[in-house]
């Protein structure tokens, strides 16, 4: 009996040691597939970072790409911008220049005119030989020059004769004293003033009368 029981105590031994073995086996297969699985997940979690990275690599290629277009076509427009600008400048400084060489164009032709008249007036004189009416016109050709240029270019002469002295309008070129005046009086106009607008263009050279120094003397007395 002793040695059956010695058999089936060494089977059952065995089968739980073959148990044991096969669950320790299971046990590690469990547990390599588990760090296999993780493995995978790492590994496709790596390859899903590259591809990411990948992408945003090319992102930011492409907008590298796009930036440099943008910085050539504002270089472009603004290289056109400065050419353009520089042809304005030539442009404004060339109309400048013509207004300046052609200022007087106007008035000019306003002259011609009156060259014009005195051409006929110089022609006439010499078939008729008449001077009064060579004289008339070209007093009338004066009057007409004179009226020109008052109507269209604001230049207007002024006489001076019986007005007072005015430093402003008059230059004294001659001074006579004079018991019958009280204050300085033009008695002569040589050469006659012009106003260009309101402004004195040039005053007339005059003869002026003043207060002998005797009567100057006693206004002041009086006074």
């Amino acid at each position: 009996m002793s040695k059956d029981k010695e058999k089936e105590t060494g089977k059952k031994d065995r089968s739980i040691t073959e148990k044991t073995d096969e669950n320790e086996r299971m046990e590690i297969d469990e547990e390599i597939s588990e760090k296999m699985e993780e493995l995978s997940q790492e590994e496709q979690k790596l390859q899903n970072e590259e591809s990411v990275n990948e992408e945003e690599e090319k992102s930011v290629e492409d907008r590298i790409i796009e930036l440099e277009d943008e910085a050539l076509q504002l270089k472009d427009q603004l290289l056109r911008k400065q050419a353009d600008f520089e042809n304005f400048k030539k442009r404004i400084n060339k109309d400048k220049e013509d207004s300046i060489k052609y200022a007087n164009q106007m008035i000019l032709l306003d002259m011609v005119e009156i060259i014009d008249d005195f051409e006929r007036a110089i022609k006439s004189s010499e078939e008729s030989k008449d001077f009064d009416t060579f004289h008339r016109g070209i007093v009338m050709i004066e009057n007409q020059l004179v009226s020109m240029l008052d109507k269209k270019w604001g230049l207007s002469r002024f006489n001076s004769l019986g007005e007072l002295f005015d430093p402003e309008k008059h230059q004294a070129i001659a001074m006579e004293e004079s018991s019958d005046c009280d204050d300085p009086k033009v008695i002569e106009d040589y050469q006659k003033g012009y106003f260009f607008h309101e402004r004195v263009l040039r005053p007339a050279k005059v003869k002026v009368t003043q207060p002998t120094a005797a009567k100057t003397t006693d206004n002041e007395n009086n006074a």
